[in-house]
């Protein structure tokens, strides 16, 4: 019987907070990998608008009804935390040209840090192409409704 290596994806991110874009990227990943770790960057060294649990809780609500995921939180480099979790694959996902020159040159870096850790680009669902991060931020911080921006399953939380 052979047996073969198991094909997991790393789907870093600082998630602050996790978009209905993220999830999507997810989703639609899930059938190509055996597992999927959404993998928090904790960089000690940026301010972030929710707090490293409220971002973790967050992930592990929108993704606890999908058995093939994890939720993880790493610092340093994202080959390393790959390789110390036996992860063959980064997952992104790209909104438009520019995230793909942004992307591209990292993952390119990557690749010359670890040439057994492949990236894989996955194109953003046209109606989150808006959707990021900073924009629900900003809409939050200023008391509007996120509703329509994050995942059902943390709606309540904000």
């Amino acid at each position: 019987m052979s047996t073969s290596k198991q094909k997991i994806a790393v789907f870093p991110g600082s998630f602050d907070p996790i978009t209905k874009g993220h999830e999507a990227i997810v989703k639609r990943a899930l059938p190509l990998f055996d597992k999927v770790i959404i993998a928090i960057g904790n960089n000690t060294e940026k301010n972030k608008y929710f707090t490293l649990e409220q971002r973790k809780l967050y992930l592990e609500k929108t993704f606890a009804h999908l058995p093939k995921t994890e939720i993880a939180v790493f610092e340093g480099l994202t080959v390393n935390f790959c390789q110390s979790v036996g992860a063959n694959f980064i997952l992104r996902g790209l909104r438009s040209v520019s995230d793909f020159e942004f992307e591209k040159n990292i993952a390119q870096i990557n690749r010359s840090l670890n040439e057994e850790i492949e990236t894989v680009f996955l194109l953003t669902d046209p109606e989150y192409i808006a959707f990021t991060s900073t924009i629900v931020r900003d809409i939050h911080k200023y008391g509007g409704n996120v509703k329509l921006l994050v995942p059902d399953a943390i709606e309540g939380y904000f």
